[in-house]
C-alpha cells in the first residue's frame, strides 16, 4: 500500500499545507470541498508537491520533518528534487 506526503497552497491565505494520505485525489477534494478545520478557509487549494512512500513509518517521518522545518523552507532545499511540482 502507498503512502503520499503533499503540500498543498492557498492563494487565498498565501499559506502552505502539508498533510499525507493513502488516496491523494480524494483528500484533494476535501481540502476544496471545504472539510478540515483550517483548509476549510483557503479554498481554493493547489497542489505543488508530493512524494510517494510504501511505509507509513517514513510518511509521518517525512510529514514532521517538513513541518518541523518549515514547509517554505523545505521546498527551496529541495526544488531540484519535487516530485509532483
Amino acid at each position: 500500500m502507498s503512502y503520499f506526503v503533499y503540500i498543498i497552497w492557498s492563494e487565498k491565505l498565501s499559506r502552505f499545507y502539508v498533510g499525507s494520505t493513502q488516496n491523494l485525489k480524494n483528500r484533494l477534494d476535501e481540502h476544496n470541498c471545504g472539510e478540515g478545520n483550517f483548509t476549510s478557509k483557503g479554498i481554493p487549494w493547489k497542489l505543488i508537491w508530493t512524494t510517494e512512500l510504501e511505509k507509513r513509518a517514513d510518511v509521518v517521518e517525512l510529514e514532521n520533518r517538513i513541518k518541523k522545518r518549515g514547509i517554505k523552507r523545505f521546498l527551496e532545499n529541495n526544488s531540484g528534487s519535487s516530485a509532483g511540482r
